[in-house]
């Protein structure tokens, strides 16, 4: 166990309120955005949120539920950013998927800490620090109770990381997607932290998410989900949030991924 977060683990799970029952979902994809992973930093790598992400997955990895994780590169580099500025989209793209593995490294070495065994698939080929992605070794990581982080995006520019959860999530035939938030704890029709009267969605399809430009993630992405009746789930990525997103209980903001 991470030693940092002994006493939070401990007093978590003394918690009246954290008994664990039957899990809502087996199969799930857990987006993990660049800026959540910055925590209360406005650049890099918080190491104590990580080690919270990592406390979490374990828990509900003990329960059999076979955890996918796609992590985000924003606290590093921004590649549309970049792009707008001048630099070529294409090469700013790029930079950004080297961003999302140097994340995937270091929740990979969070979790292994934790004692869980984890394995990173790359997009874009890098033998010496991950494995090539590939379907069906990836699905034989999750039978085996590996949690398997996916970095690199989809490989290609012009995409963003929550296209990648969307496609992986198709890929693997995950039953939902959890998005979790650094700043705010689920969908509102303006940004909260500028708008504190915003009002906060329950329930959404994504004819609506993408219809009233809420910003959730692109339209790309949202589509995708909506295509293949993948469930989202958006909240805020305090500790137990994960767990209880996974048990079904009520948290956040949560798209249906029927067509209408």
């Amino acid at each position: 166990m991470v030693e940092g977060y002994k006493c939070l683990f401990v007093e978590y799970f003394s918690d009246g309120g954290a008994v664990l029952t039957k899990p809502a979902y087996n199969r799930v994809i857990l987006k993990l955005s660049g800026e959540a992973l910055a925590g209360e930093q406005d650049f890099g790598i918080d190491q104590q949120v990580m080690e919270s992400i990592a406390l979490q997955l374990k828990e509900v990895s003990s329960y059999n539920v076979q955890v996918a994780v796609v992590v985000g590169g924003g606290n590093i580099w921004r590649g549309a950013q970049a792009g707008k500025k001048g630099m070529d989209r294409a090469t700013a793209d790029y930079m950004g998927m080297l961003a999302t593995v140097i994340n995937a490294l270091a929740l990979q070495d969070a979790l292994e800490r934790c004692e869980v065994d984890t394995r990173v698939q790359t997009a874009v080929e890098m033998k010496q620090v991950a494995e090539p992605y590939i379907r069906r070794r990836a699905l034989r990581h999750l039978e085996k109770g590996r949690i398997v982080i996916f970095a690199g995006g989809t490989g290609n520019p012009y995409f963003s990381t929550d296209t990648t959860a969307a496609l992986r999530a198709a890929e693997i035939e995950a039953e939902v997607i959890l998005l979790a938030k650094g700043k705010v704890d689920a969908v509102y029709d303006a940004d909260p932290l500028v708008k504190p009267d915003a009002f906060r969605f329950e329930e959404l399809n994504y004819i609506e998410v993408i219809n009233q430009h809420l910003g959730v993630m692109d339209s790309t992405a949202a589509s995708l989900c909506m295509d293949n009746n993948i469930k989202l789930i958006v909240f805020g990525l305090n500790f137990g949030n994960i767990k209880k997103a996974i048990m079904g209980e009520k948290i956040g903001t949560l798209i249906r991924g029927e067509k209408l």
